[in-house]
């Protein structure tokens, strides 16, 4: 509790930001959503023979995973804001609809009966009468769709729309437990907030009050509207940068420590940063030194010209209990050892990343090009093989499963695609896999969280590393692959070109300058 609170005093204007932010994301989809489900409820209500279809589309709508919506739209409505108040939008229509239609079907015929008896037309009975009557179901197709949204918005962070889920990525990627509180308790807080005083809005018996409530809450939200697409000053060039990258203090804290740099920035995902400076919705980006998409994309890294960035070499983690029992793994492992630099790695993530080629086709022709390549045979054990979610640690998990499983009956299962850093270590540690790739920088950093100042020697961390994780975690890396897959800034390269940056401190002095 007590990290938890000098978290927040710590990022106290981040807070405010996001959780502003994150209001806007609810309270404007969840208007917009009331705009159209309030009539569209009403209409199906009066012809029951299309309720059917509509609510079946809304509720496909609802199915569809949150983050493959959002990669659906980012084509058409770019990053931001925009297709993340669209795709809270959708979400919202179905509860908000289907509680329309089913305030005002449920209303018993004979109240309708006896308000045409009284000489009512349909809209006067609707509006006195059907509607007033369904308020309550009303509203709670409202707040549902409220509560939905504010855990969705989360979501938001990974397409630069901001957000208290920039704190959980941020945390989850860091392995760091109080940041993803930080952003899970003022979102699970929001919504238990914004629930409640919907309660009480609906519960105003007095006209007069309600009317002042309403105009009260429809000024709040043009206010916080406003206040969401807004902006502070920004800066000549645009940057976006991943939540680990931000968070990390061998990272942008690191930047800016070491070249005073102060460049206005997104939050982006990890995979959309080359999305977003490709089609030129920002300028500069994090990513890693052996990226296949920086040859696709065209684009420069920028020198780290006064040594910002330790090294990260890739290796496999392991517990060392594990290695013990199955030492003829290690030996098999043994013969990919410093055998891959930087530019091959980089060219091997480019015929995925770019050329599409099938990460196990690309896998088996690098060894059989080293004639390293067996017909698996008779498998009598099992190992299980870990990765985070990116293209180089598919590549590497599939190789290794082709070399083990060709000189050792062992049969490889894989868990590709475990997120970050802390989840694939949880993993780890728990059994639930026996290794994964993971880079001495990266262990020093979000692992064992050593803040040892500058090492630049691969080797100096490399042994630092496994000295400290056989004492705290009884870990071990074994196998250095020989490629350093280190952080870097990146600018499209015409860009680069014309403006004649080739290294950070290029890149500062061209700021400085504007």
């Amino acid at each position: 509790m007590k990290q938890l609170w000098e978290f927040y005093l710590e990022n106290s204007d981040k807070l405010a930001e996001q959780v502003i932010r994150h209001l806007n994301l609810t309270m404007l989809s969840v208007l917009l959503a009331c705009a159209l489900s309030l009539p569209l409820g009403i209409w199906i209500a009066r012809k029951t023979r299309l309720s059917g279809p509509v609510l079946n589309v809304t509720g496909i709508l609802q199915t569809i995973p949150s983050i493959a919506l959002l990669g659906f739209l980012i084509p058409v409505l770019g990053i931001g804001m925009t297709p993340a108040i669209f795709a809270l939008f959708l979400y919202s229509l179905l509860p908000i609809v289907r509680n329309v239609y089913t305030g005002i079907t449920g209303i018993d015929a004979k109240v309708r009966e006896a308000a045409l008896a009284m000489g009512m037309n349909s809209k006067q009975i609707l509006f006195k009468v059907e509607l007033p009557l369904a308020l309550p179901t009303i509203f709670a197709g409202i707040r549902t769709a409220t509560v939905i949204n504010v855990g969705v918005a989360t979501l938001a962070a990974y397409i630069a729309a901001g957000g208290l889920g920039e704190f959980i990525f941020g945390g989850i990627a860091l392995n760091n437990s109080t940041m993803i509180i930080a952003g899970a308790l003022p979102a699970a807080l929001l919504a238990i907030t914004l629930d409640f005083l919907l309660g009480k809005l609906q519960n105003l018996k007095r006209v007069k009050s309600g009317r002042k409530s309403i105009v009260a809450v429809l000024t709040l939200s043009v206010f916080l509207v406003l206040s969401a697409f807004g902006s502070g000053q920004k800066t000549a060039l645009q940057a976006g940068f991943a939540p680990e990258f931000t968070g990390r203090s061998d990272g942008l804290p690191a930047v800016e420590q070491t070249y005073h740099l102060r460049i206005s920035h997104l939050i982006l995902g990890p995979a959309l940063m080359y999305k977003a400076i490709h089609e030129n919705y920002v300028d500069v980006i994090s990513g890693y030194s052996t990226d296949g998409r920086i040859k696709a994309y065209h684009l420069r890294v920028l020198e780290d010209d006064k040594k910002c960035f330790p090294p990260y070499e890739a290796a496999w983690l392991v517990r060392k209990e594990w290695l013990l029992e199955n030492p003829v793994v290690a030996e098999v492992m043994k013969r990919l050892e410093s055998s891959i630099d930087d530019s091959l790695m980089t060219y091997l993530n480019y015929r995925v990343d770019h050329q599409k080629e099938r990460v196990t086709d690309v896998a088996r022709n690098f060894l059989k090009e080293r004639n390293l390549y067996h017909e698996p045979g008779t498998h009598n054990k099992t190992l299980l093989m870990g990765s985070k979610i990116f293209t180089e640690q598919y590549l590497l998990t599939e190789i290794f499963k082709l070399l083990i499983e060709g000189y050792t009956d062992y049969k490889v299962e894989t868990r590709k695609g475990l997120g970050g850093t802390k989840i694939c270590l949880d993993a780890l540690l728990a059994g639930e896999i026996d290794l994964y790739p993971e880079y001495s920088g990266t262990a020093l950093q979000v692992i064992l969280n050593e803040n040892t100042g500058k090492l630049e020697n691969r080797q100096e961390v490399y042994c630092l590393v496994q000295e400290k994780l056989g004492e705290r975690m009884d870990l071990q890396l074994i196998c250095p692959l020989g490629f350093n897959n280190t952080y870097a800034l990146m600018m499209r390269e015409q860009q680069a070109e014309s403006l004649k940056i080739e290294t950070i401190s290029d890149l500062q002095n061209y700021l400085d300058e504007r």
